[in-house]
């Protein structure tokens, strides 16, 4: 795994389209994955009030130092959501290969980001 954990920014903001303004999908993603970490070190999990992707509710995104940055949409399973993150700790530089990615980072995938660290030349 990473040396340093893996933070999970979850859109608090994304709604469903049967969601109120008093309870939404993000913020409900974003609760049950708190309470299924809870004590782990691996994953930080980082609410957020949007990754701006409103169109595929909820919004996740998965990011550590000198690892890419996998941004995924229609996150719905918090179970799912975890094995994303394990496998992207897992991942060497953040990338994921293929036959590992769970359905999320298949169908869901909305971006891939180079790390911070890549200079430009």
């Amino acid at each position: 795994m990473t040396a340093h954990p893996v933070t999970l920014h979850v859109c608090v903001n994304c709604r469903a389209a049967d969601d109120d303004e008093t309870s939404r999908a993000g913020a409900r993603l974003h609760a049950a994955l708190v309470d299924r970490l809870e004590g782990r070190s691996d994953v930080c999990v980082s609410g957020v009030d949007c990754l701006s992707v409103c169109k595929r509710p909820v919004t996740v995104a998965f990011a550590a130092p000198d690892r890419w940055t996998y941004v995924a949409a229609d996150a719905a399973d918090p179970d799912e959501v975890i094995v994303a993150a394990e496998r992207y700790a897992a991942s060497e530089d953040g990338r994921v290969p293929w036959r590992e990615r769970p359905p999320l980072l298949k169908s869901g995938l909305v971006a891939r980001i180079p790390p911070q660290s890549e200079t430009c030349r």
